[in-house]
């Protein structure tokens, strides 16, 4: 089977990316392999990081586990991101969200976790 092995987001300020991600996440970042144009996280499972675009924008639709897609979605809009209503899905509670700078992602919080 083949597995999600790395991953990158663009983003159009790395900077701002790398203060949302660690204010909603609690992520570092690996000065070493990071540089203008690309922030390397630490601890990542898969690899990822972002890169830097001229534009935000994420062609694949990523889902990031949390415990509480309620908090995390308040902290999202809190952070200056906007986050959609969580939907109910036999495997648990999914929400669009989007960071202060347009980058869409999504939350999902297991059927197990509620």
């Amino acid at each position: 089977m083949t597995r999600l092995g790395y991953f990158t987001l663009d983003t159009p300020d790395i900077d701002k990316a790398r203060a949302f991600y660690a204010a909603l996440f609690g992520w570092t970042f690996d000065d070493g392999s990071s540089h203008a144009t690309y922030a390397h996280v630490v601890g990542g499972a898969p690899e990822f990081g972002f890169t830097k675009a001229e534009r935000a924008g994420s062609y694949a639709n990523l889902y990031f586990r949390v415990d509480d897609i309620q908090a995390a979605c308040a902290r999202v809009v809190e952070l200056g991101g906007k986050a959609a209503v969580p939907s109910q899905s036999p495997s648990g509670l999914s929400a669009v969200v989007c960071d202060d700078q347009g980058t869409s992602f999504s939350l999902w919080q297991s059927a197990e976790g509620y």
